[in-house]
């Protein structure tokens, strides 16, 4: 046997009552962890439903270049019609913005990227997004 590899992240993942899917990783984000998210994405879109993504981000630790790679070049896909980030430091920011401004120029669809400080304002924000999107609405980017 073999000890863990401590900068290996730890997933929390679950869906909420009010069809948030609340996603938090605790250390490196890998490649196993992201296919994660984008299969649980993919169900809940699968159902018809749409996919508003809470990012609790505050203890990830790194997003290693092979992984930025994997997501930004579509071999995780995965449909988010809004992410709330939750306790992003500035070059998580970045390079979320530019994940998300990537996704955007490979397949033509708004990919609504925000930050915030408390989980309350980014619910409320997803919740708003679902309403724009169900009303017809492209969702503000």
């Amino acid at each position: 046997m073999h000890d863990p590899d401590p900068r290996h992240g730890v997933l929390e993942l679950r869906e909420e009552p009010d069809g948030i899917l609340h996603v938090a990783v605790d250390g490196d984000l890998s490649e196993e962890i992201a296919r994660s998210i984008a299969a649980a994405s993919r169900r809940i879109a699968e159902s018809g439903r749409e996919v508003l993504v809470l990012a609790d981000v505050s203890r990830l630790k790194a997003i290693p270049p092979d992984v930025r790679k994997l997501m930004a070049s579509g071999m995780v896909p995965a449909r988010h019609d809004a992410v709330a980030v939750l306790g992003a430091s500035f070059t998580l920011r970045v390079v979320a913005t530019l994940t998300a401004r990537s996704l955007r120029l490979l397949t033509s669809r708004s990919y609504p990227v925000d930050f915030f400080v408390t989980e309350a304002e980014a619910r409320a924000w997803l919740l708003a997004q679902r309403e724009v999107i169900r009303a017809g609405r492209s969702p503000a980017a």
